[in-house]
C-alpha cells in the first residue's frame, strides 16, 4: 500500500472482494443441496451422486488456471465482474433441468463461479504488504462461509417457494452483488506489485514445473479439496449413516463449514507469525489423528471367554463424529491460509498464475475425491471408507512434506558450507 491515505480503499477491497467471493461460493455448492433431493427422486448410486457433485466442481477448477493467468495480465476487478455476469445465466436455466445428464453438463457451467477465488486473491494481493498477506488472504479465504450460507438458505427458499424458484432466486442474488462490486470495489492500487511485463507462457510453464508448486498444490488438494468433497458428502452421510433428517444434515453440516471458513483469517494470522510451514505440517498431524478414528467402521467383537461369550458393540456415534469432523474442519481453515502464506513468500508477484494453479490442483480435490468416495463406498460396502481414503491422501501429502522439509534443510547446510568457504579454511 501506498502511505496511509490507500488503508480506507485496501480495507474497501478486501471487505467487496470477500463478499464477493463468499457469493460465488455459495452457487459453487449449491449442487450439494440438489443432491439431497435427487439422490431420492432419481435413485442414484453413491458413484453417480459422486459424478453429480464432481460436476461444478471439475469446471471451477480447470477454470482458475486461466483465470489466474489472467488476472496477471488484465484488471482482476472487471474480470471478477465479467465472472460473476456469466454465471447467472445458468442460474436461470436450473430450474428447466430435469435429467441427470443435464444436470452434469449445467454443473458445468455453474462451476465457472469457482474461479473466483484465483481472481479475487490476485486483486487482493495488490493491496497488501508481505507483513500482513497471510492476515489478508486469510480473510478473503473466510469467504468459504458462503457455502454456509447456500447450506443455511437454499432449504428455506426452496421450502418456502418450491425448487424452481432456487435457481432464479440466487441469479437475483449473484447479479446485485456483481453490480454492487462493479461500483463500490475501488480500482486496483499503482504498487508496483503488478507486472509490467507479464510471464511468458515459456516462462509460466516453466514455473508451474518446479516440484515446490506441485508439493504446495498437493497440500492444498487435501486442506481445501477434502473440505469441498466433504462439504457436498457430510449431507447424505448424515442422513445415510445416522438417519438424520434432511434438516438436522444440512444443521451439522452447516455448523462445520461455518467454523472452518472463518477460521481462515485467524490461520492467516499465524502463518505469519509462525510460518506457512509449521502452521501446515501442525494441521496434517491434527487431521491424520481425526481421521484415523472416523476411518473405524461400526464393528460387533466377539471375545470367548472362560464361562461365556463378551459382545462388544464398536462405533463412532452421532456427536464424536460431529466433534473430529468439527476439528478437522478448523485445523483445515488454518491449512489453507498457510499454504497461500507459503506460495506468496517463494512467488509474490505471480499469485494469479502460480496461486490458480496451486488452486486449480486444490479445486480438483473437491471434483475427484466425491467420485473416489462413492467408489469405494459402493465396492467395500462401509461408508466410512471415505475417511479411509481421506486418511490414505494425508499420508502421501505428510511423506512429500517430511521429504520436503529433509532437503531444504540439506540445502541450506551446503549453501552454508559453500558461503563460508570452508575447503579453504584451515
Amino acid at each position: 500500500m501506498n502511505g496511509n491515505q490507500s488503508i480506507p480503499s485496501a480495507n474497501r477491497a478486501l471487505t467487496m472482494a470477500t463478499f464477493a467471493f463468499a457469493a460465488n461460493f455459495a452457487v459453487w455448492i449449491l449442487y450439494a443441496v440438489i443432491g439431497l433431493e435427487l439422490q431420492q427422486t432419481l435413485q442414484l448410486s453413491a458413484t453417480q451422486l459422486g459424478l453429480f457433485f464432481a460436476s461444478p466442481m471439475l469446471s471451477g477448477a480447470l477454470a482458475r488456471i486461466p483465470m489466474g493467468v489472467f488476472a496477471d495480465r488484465f484488471n482482476p476487478k472487471n474480470l471478477f465482474t465479467l465472472q460473476m455476469l456469466a454465471v447467472v445465466p445458468a442460474l436461470l436455466v436450473l430450474p428447466q433441468v430435469h435429467s441427470f445428464n443435464h444436470y452434469l453438463w449445467l454443473g458445468l457451467w455453474l462451476g465457472i463461479s469457482g474461479a473466483s477465488f484465483t481472481i479475487g486473491i490476485r486483486y487482493v494481493c495488490d493491496w497488501h504488504t508481505r507483513d500482513n498477506q497471510g492476515t489478508a488472504m486469510g480473510i478473503f479465504g473466510a469467504g468459504n462461509a458462503g457455502a454456509a450460507l447456500t447450506l443455511a438458505i437454499a432449504p428455506l427458499i426452496i421450502q418456502q417457494w418450491g425448487w424452481a424458484s432456487l435457481g432464479p432466486s440466487y441469479a437475483a442474488g449473484l447479479l446485485v452483488v456483481a453490480l454492487l462490486f462493479a461500483w463500490l470495489a475501488p480500482s486496483i492500487p499503482d504498487t508496483g506489485k503488478r507486472n509490467q511485463q507479464p510471464l511468458s507462457i515459456g516462462t509460466y510453464l516453466g514455473q508451474i514445473g518446479q516440484l515446490k508448486v506441485w508439493r504446495f498444490g498437493l497440500y492444498y488438494y487435501f486442506v481445501f479439496g477434502s473440505f469441498l468433497a466433504l462439504i457436498m458428502w457430510l449431507p447424505q452421510y448424515y442422513v445415510n449413516v445416522y438417519q438424520l433428517s434432511n434438516q438436522q444434515a444440512m444443521a451439522f453440516s452447516l455448523f462445520f463449514v461455518a467454523t472452518s471458513s472463518m477460521v481462515r483469517a485467524l490461520g492467516g494470522w499465524f502463518a505469519d507469525r509462525y510460518g506457512g510451514r509449521t502452521v501446515n505440517w501442525t494441521v496434517f498431524w491434527i487431521c491424520l489423528v481425526c481421521l484415523f478414528f472416523l476411518s473405524y467402521p461400526p464393528t460387533t467383537m466377539t471375545i470367548h471367554g472362560v464361562s461365556s461369550d463378551v459382545h462388544l458393540d464398536i462405533e463412532i456415534n452421532l456427536w464424536l463424529f460431529s466433534g473430529l469432523i468439527f476439528i478437522i474442519g478448523i485445523a483445515q481453515g488454518f491449512g489453507r491460509a498457510s499454504v497461500y502464506k507459503t506460495i506468496y513468500d517463494y512467488y509474490p508477484t505471480q499469485m494469479g498464475s502460480i496461486g490458480g494453479f496451486v488452486a486449480a490442483i486444490g479445486a480438483l480435490g473437491g471434483c475427484t475425491l466425491p467420485i473416489a468416495f462413492g467408489l469405494v463406498v459402493d465396492i467395500m460396502g462401509i461408508y466410512s471408507a471415505c475417511f479411509m481414503l481421506l486418511y490414505a491422501v494425508l499420508a502421501i501429502c505428510m511423506t512429500a512434506m517430511f521429504f520436503a522439509n529433509k532437503a531444504d534443510r540439506l540445502r541450506q547446510r551446503i549453501s552454508q558450507a559453500q558461503s563460508h568457504n570452508f575447503l579453504d579454511q584451515g
